[in-house]
């Protein structure tokens, strides 16, 4: 493979990627987890901010493709960033949650007992 194909190679990959955000902006709700697993409600994710994250995928797709010799490609870039920077904006609240909500968050069984609680017969432990 020569030097040249790199960016059209990352351009198809890029818009496959586009492809799966846009797949999945038009899926269903129904489709999605059937059991809420979670302690906390799920943040909901703005279905237009998803498409404005997909179109921005495809025109930085589009721009890899066109490489130097497309008259448009600093146009796309920036019109790419700018969907790109709006969908996330939207789905703020989505993007937060995934990204600084983390431990032990799902919900617990019937047999289990829930983090952070002790039997009675066992002492606690205490760090000093």
């Amino acid at each position: 493979m020569k030097l040249e194909q790199v960016p059209l190679v990352l351009g198809v990959l890029v818009l496959l990627i586009a492809a799966g955000i846009i797949y999945d902006a038009i899926s269903p709700e129904a489709g999605r987890p059937f059991r809420e697993r979670r302690r906390r409600q799920r943040a909901e994710i703005n279905t237009p901010g998803e498409w404005l994250v997909a179109l921005g995928t495809a025109c930085l797709g589009a721009a890899l493709i066109g490489s130097e010799d497309w008259r448009w490609g600093t146009i796309a870039v920036i019109a790419g960033g700018t969907l790109l920077v709006l969908g996330g904006i939207l789905n703020r609240a989505f993007l937060r949650e995934v990204l600084l909500f983390r431990g032990a968050s799902r919900r617990t069984e019937d047999m289990e007992s829930p983090p952070g609680t002790h039997k009675k017969d066992e002492p606690r432990l205490r760090i000093r």
